[in-house]
């Protein structure tokens, strides 16, 4: 399983390779959206996680950006990984293209368990 995450903050990236590593999944990094999009531009991902506040583009955008591709990859199972707590986020990222929101600090086991069921409704198979 290949997983990118978009993320601006080295520590979240590390703890989530880690929990990763732990599956055997690989996971490419992008500490910025415009890095993540370019990544999805050159490589294939079964998973795209991303963070919502970061500098330039939010992750908002990267989502609605990834879902207006005129390709395959528009179809990408996206996890909103956030400490962001608003009351309405949940509904304004699922609205704005993502297939889950998942809240920091993220449990290994709530990763996984994301990870499977967006990949069970997109069809892509394999679960960690």
């Amino acid at each position: 399983m290949n997983i990118l995450f978009i993320e601006d903050d080295p520590m979240n990236r590390r703890v989530v390779k880690d929990m990763l590593d732990v599956a055997g999944a690989t996971m490419a990094e992008a500490a910025l959206a415009e890095e993540g999009l370019k990544r999805i531009d050159e490589d294939d991902y079964d998973v795209v996680l991303v963070d919502l506040r970061m500098p330039g583009m939010d992750g908002m955008e990267a989502i609605r950006r990834i879902r207006a591709r005129g390709d395959a990859k528009a179809e990408l199972p996206i996890i909103v990984v956030t400490a962001d707590t608003a009351i309405d986020l949940r509904e304004r990222c699922l609205e704005a293209g993502a297939d889950d929101v998942l809240f920091k600090p993220v449990a290994m086991d709530a990763l996984f368990d994301s990870i499977g069921r967006v990949l069970a409704i997109r069809g892509g198979g394999g679960i960690l």
